[in-house]
């Protein structure tokens, strides 16, 4: 499978600035498997260890000493001698042995010849536990689940996906019915890799279900073993509620919603560890679309995310024909898959992702998002009917603004307006960033 994040990789191996490389992300995201790919095609040998089984490994940091002494008892350690320029070496689930996340200071400073990468599943979580982490000596890097780009490529529509990527609108608008199907497929899928490649070897459905549930369980598992035990009903609180918070005409989350009476301050750890462990998308809320949007973010009220469209239609055990077959997904569930494929698709873009509501006005603005020098109000719709009067009427008050629409219509440039595919939306987004 193709990841965008491959090339970043590269990158940083030419890069003479280089530093040892974090490679966070939710579990199940693909980061060892990325890792390993990299190792095997780019360097002459790789040399890992999984400090979540490999004691001896984390004995070795534990022991402390200079990196060179360091690396003599890791190369003795693998029977593999480790050297620079041609051996990566690869430190998974780093989180597990916090004098390694350390000792990543010294290498960068020590030894910087060294190309070293390293993964965490949940390393935001280790360190707010008290590790110490090396600011400023590591380079960092953010795997999220398969955007739709690269499930194209996954399922061998290699050519619809440069398509898209060439911003051959006159192709794609001709082949529109083709891409909603496709799309179609990716709502149930969802971009989980292990799910991706089971749909891939065998597509069945059932299969797709049941691995979407079994990752929703061993998220699950993970609330008990890593967070704070009286954390935990709080935790599973605001994870199960994710789907009916989106359910919701106005998705702002509701506290409330929780349980009667209940207040931020109540959830608040419990919503950081979601955060911190890769399985939500915090989008706050802007009290203006202006530049630099940053500036006017309001961190009281946001909108919350699972991290994957497929794991979210197994939450709710939506049924594969209302996604497949039905426009059931497209016209009951307000919006909800919708929005998070949108959320999905920009994490990784670098472009700041925000939502607007009108004060005393009933008009919200479904997401707000600079891209490059501009701003721009955008509005999500889940099927062709894009009749809505919010975007319309906001854009009136404020002449200064283009707006974007998302629908399943096809691509076309009105009066301050660019109506945009949801198939094609996030490689369109990317060519505006450059321009």
């Amino acid at each position: 499978m193709k990841r965008e994040l491959y090339n970043k990789l590269i990158e940083w191996k030419k890069s003479p600035n280089r530093k040892p490389l974090i490679l966070n992300g939710a579990r199940q995201v693909g980061k060892t498997w990325l890792l390993t790919e990299f190792g095997r095609n780019e360097y002459r040998q790789t040399v890992m260890f999984s400090l979540d089984r490999d004691k001896e490994a984390c004995s070795i940091f534990e022991q402390g000493g200079p990196t060179s002494s360091l690396l003599q008892k890791l190369s003795a350690l693998a029977s593999i001698d480790i050297t620079a320029g041609d051996t990566l070496l690869i430190l998974d689930e780093i989180q597990n042995c916090p004098q390694a996340l350390t000792a990543l200071k010294y290498f960068c400073e020590d030894s910087p010849e060294m190309h070293i990468a390293v993964a965490g599943s949940l390393l935001g979580i280790s360190v707010h536990g008290n590790s110490s982490f090396p600011v400023g000596k590591v380079d960092i890097m953010r795997l999220y689940p398969m955007n739709f780009h690269e499930f194209l490529c996954a399922i061998g529509r290699e050519k619809l996906a440069q398509a898209l990527t060439d911003g051959n609108w006159s192709l794609i608008d001709s082949l529109s019915e083709l891409y909603i199907e496709l799309l179609r497929q990716y709502f149930y899928v969802g971009g989980m890799p292990a799910v991706v490649q089971s749909f891939v070897a065998n597509g069945e459905l059932l299969q797709v279900r049941e691995l979407q549930h079994r990752i929703l369980n061993d998220y699950e598992a993970d609330f008990s073993k890593h967070a704070p035990a009286n954390e935990v009903p709080r935790i599973r609180m605001v994870w199960q509620s994710i789907p009916s918070q989106l359910a919701k005409e106005n998705k702002k989350f509701i506290y409330g919603a929780l349980k009667k009476g209940a207040r931020a301050a109540s959830f608040e750890v419990a919503l950081q560890w979601l955060y911190d462990a890769g399985l939500v998308y915090k989008v706050n809320q802007v009290n203006a679309i202006k530049m630099p949007l940053k500036f006017y973010e309001e961190f009281g009220a946001f909108k919350l995310f699972l991290l994957d469209i497929g794991l979210m239609g197994a939450m709710v055990d939506a049924p594969a024909s209302a996604i497949l077959v039905k426009n059931d997904l497209f016209t009951e569930y307000k919006g909800a898959f919708t929005e998070l494929y949108v959320c999905m698709q920009i994490q990784g873009t670098g472009i700041p992702l925000f939502y607007h509501t009108v004060q005393n006005s009933r008009i919200e603005i479904d997401f707000a998002v600079q891209i490059g020098t501009n701003t721009y109000p955008v509005e999500v719709k889940a099927e062709d009917n894009v009749k809505a009067k919010s975007l319309k009427t906001f854009l009136q008050k404020h002449p200064e603004l283009q707006g974007i629409r998302l629908s399943m219509k096809n691509r076309i440039d009105q009066d301050r307006l660019k109506c945009i595919p949801l198939y094609g939306f996030r490689e369109e987004f990317l060519r505006m960033k450059t321009e």
